[in-house]
């Protein structure tokens, strides 16, 4: 069973950034799968330039078109659809014999537990300091 298949939410990982004219960082669906290569849409836009033609109905065809272009299947993680971040897969065997794709949290996803604890920390560290400017104006009032 393969990881990624045709329909999954993909986000890619590697390449230039978009401020630098790439699509790290960007979310697709997958069009099509074809070995380690990978359709997505809206993503990895190549320009190709068309022959200009005429349907039997006059419409002109042809011209300048963005197109796909295929995407190696190692630059892609495949998205969590619960938490909409990049995850890993596993397989599990169920007890009915079926094979199902499992997603475990990955290292590019942000972890809820550390930003809860660090928001936390950074409010005590807050609080004490606030006490200690408090208790210093109380006793220059005294002296």
């Amino acid at each position: 069973m393969a990881k990624i298949k045709t329909g999954d939410l993909v986000q890619v990982i590697s390449g230039p950034k978009p401020e630098r004219g790439g699509d790290r960082g960007k979310q697709g669906k997958v069009i099509k799968v074809d070995g380690d290569r990978v359709l997505v849409e809206g993503l990895n836009l190549a320009t190709t330039h068309r022959k200009v033609g005429q349907t039997q109905r006059g419409t002109k065809t042809g011209g300048i078109e963005h197109v796909e272009a295929p995407i190696h299947i190692s630059n892609l993680a495949l998205v969590d659809p619960d938490t909409k971040a990049p995850a890993r897969v596993g397989f599990e065997i169920g007890k009915d014999g079926r094979k199902t794709r499992v997603f475990k949290p990955s290292r590019y996803a942000a972890k809820p537990e550390k930003a809860a604890a660090k928001k936390a920390s950074a409010k005590k560290t807050a609080a004490k300091a606030a006490d200690e400017t408090v208790e210093t104006v109380e006793a220059a009032e005294e002296n």
